[in-house]
């Protein structure tokens, strides 16, 4: 009786082992997310956002955005490199946040006015800077879901401040959206 019981338990260490050294190896071999922005495609720019998983709890990624359509959104292009810290019970899914630099391109309206006392008179000056680019730092949160053949749906909101040319409209910055890709 106790060689039967003695090898069952063997038997079953072997297998509780084995269960488990597949499930590690499924998470640790798929360190590639390749997503793409559904709520920018709405607003008429295209957003892609390679990630690369360190590990359980950490990633670094890349988000570019260009845009196609002008009188939608503002924004001409930005490149956003960050880091994010997950806080989920799998493998980089969950709740994060994230830190990011962005370099970031818009077109800026310009208003100017003044007085000339001489004439009594109001000057304005008005019109489009095509181009005003600028460097800016921020934080962002979110949450990631994925499936167990890596399909991702991801909602994140972030905020920044540009660094160089605050007295235009643009000081404060934001990316966001509604991500949707593919772990591999």
């Amino acid at each position: 009786m106790k060689k039967y019981i003695l090898s069952c338990l063997c038997l079953f260490t072997v297998f509780a082992y084995s269960q488990d050294q597949d499930n590690e190896y499924a998470t640790s071999q798929e360190r590639h997310e390749l997503k793409v922005n559904g709520l920018f495609l709405i607003l008429g720019a295209i957003e892609v956002d390679y990630q690369y998983l360190l590990n359980e709890e950490s990633a670094i990624g890349l988000d570019v955005l260009f845009a196609f359509d002008d009188e939608t959104i503002d924004i001409n292009y930005y490149v956003s490199p960050y880091y994010r810290q997950y806080f989920g019970k799998k493998y980089a899914t969950g709740f994060f946040v994230e830190a990011f630099g962005m370099l970031n391109s818009v077109d800026d309206y310009t208003y100017d006015s003044y007085y000339d006392e001489l004439t009594d008179t109001y000057y304005s000056n008005s019109g489009y800077d095509d181009n005003v680019v600028d460097v800016a730092l921020g934080i962002g949160t979110g949450v990631k879901l994925i499936t167990k053949r890596g399909f991702i749906v991801e909602i994140d909101l972030g905020i920044g401040r540009n660094l160089f040319k605050n007295d235009r409209d643009f000081t404060i910055i934001g990316k966001g959206g509604i991500n949707l890709g593919y772990r591999f």
